[in-house]
């Protein structure tokens, strides 16, 4: 399989993205104008007809004080993941970011390795021996990615104990999803365990309200999520950078970006924002206030923004990120109990993998990211 690979426009880009039934919303080509302080390139890959079988968003990161790069494809690239032959695919793609001054390369396969449906991950929960997700036996394993990580290893690529060095945002290798398709609202809600379904009807009863809000309502949202980070102690984003994300993700395409409210007795008491990509629909950032947990804005919330995501046609809503302990005491606990609820299932993903292009820049970064 003869593949070329070159510098494509914004809008082919854009254009092969939107011929797929889904993508990351990591690799569309707005997302380089959201992290505006790297350097960005959208990849195309190209068969002997020259008709486009591959994009990928490569974000350069520049080293301080000398010209060199970190190149990185989150969540991506958008490839024939399980070719059988992976080198055709990636070797011209380290050539030309080698090219462009990369001395190390991390990109993150959308490839998912296992599933674990909530009630397997309920029974790990209650085995006192099992302490992480990776000790319960998964209810679906995807046997091609174990081949998919068996051809990277033989072209050189690594995986650190993390996921790598990581500048910038080391993506999740766990997360929680709801798959939608083929499935009726009413099967989606049944789904849900008593808990939520008794939340959700006392949200309901209370009087909160889900609404959608827009731009101007950014400052509301950041408010909620300054009193989250404080809360969760985690350092919380800039209001500009919620503000970059909404123009430039909802210029690419209008419905893009959503940002959503819990609102009780005319005041704001949940926020979350939603991101859509094709038929994969994801829940990206949540906040609440410290007062009226009581009346559940949360799970009124996300069951609005399920139904929302149903509407679209997705076929799968996504709710990001979970830690892989099953230990109550660990603080990401509770996150990984709330999404559990939905009745959904966690994934594993590959990981991301690095390429060191310049053995002794990529150790040098390494060190100094365990330093910092």
């Amino acid at each position: 399989m003869s593949l070329t690979l070159r510098t494509i426009s914004r809008e082919q880009h854009l254009a092969y993205i939107q011929s797929l039934p889904a993508a990351s919303h990591m690799q569309v080509p707005a997302w380089a104008d959201v992290k505006a302080e790297w350097r960005s390139e959208s990849l195309g890959w190209f068969d002997k007809t020259g008709q486009i079988v591959g994009a990928g968003l490569v974000l350069y990161r520049q080293l301080p004080k000398i010209k060199r790069y970190l190149a990185y494809l989150p969540e991506g690239p958008v490839i024939n993941w399980f070719s059988p032959n992976l080198a055709d695919w990636l070797q011209p793609m380290l050539a030309h970011l080698k090219q462009q001054g990369a001395f190390s390369v991390k990109m993150g396969p959308p490839v998912v390795i296992r599933r674990w449906d909530a009630n397997a991950i309920k029974s790990g929960i209650s085995d006192p021996d099992v302490k992480r997700l990776r000790d319960v036996e998964a209810t679906f394993i995807e046997p091609r990615a174990f081949e998919v990580a068996d051809q990277l290893r033989r072209m050189g690529w690594q995986q650190g104990e993390d996921g790598g060095a990581g500048f910038g945002d080391v993506q999740p290798r766990y997360v929680f999803q709801v798959p939608l398709a083929n499935r009726s609202l009413e099967d989606v809600h049944k789904n849900f365990n008593q808990l939520w379904r008794r939340n959700i009807k006392k949200a309901e009863k209370a009087g909160v309200e889900v609404v959608q809000g827009g731009y101007e309502d950014l400052p509301t949202w950041q408010h909620l999520y300054e009193i989250t980070a404080e809360r969760d102690k985690f350092r919380p984003r800039p209001l500009s950078y919620f503000q970059r994300m909404w123009t430039a993700l909802n210029t690419e395409d209008p419905n893009r970006m959503r940002l959503y409210f819990a609102v009780h007795e005319g005041e704001a008491v949940a926020a979350a924002t939603m991101l859509i990509v094709g038929g994969h629909v994801w829940y990206s950032y949540g906040a609440s206030a410290n007062h009226k947990r009581e009346v559940r804005p949360s799970n009124a919330m996300q069951w609005r923004m399920l139904r929302d995501a149903y509407a679209l046609g997705a076929s799968v809503y996504d709710l990001r990120g979970i830690g892989d302990s099953l230990d109550e005491s660990d603080h990401l606990f509770g996150l990984i109990q709330f999404k559990v609820g939905t009745g959904g299932q966690a994934a594993e993903y590959l990981g991301e993998w690095d390429f060191p292009l310049n053995k002794l820049l990529h150790k040098a970064l390494d060190m100094y990211m365990s330093r910092r």
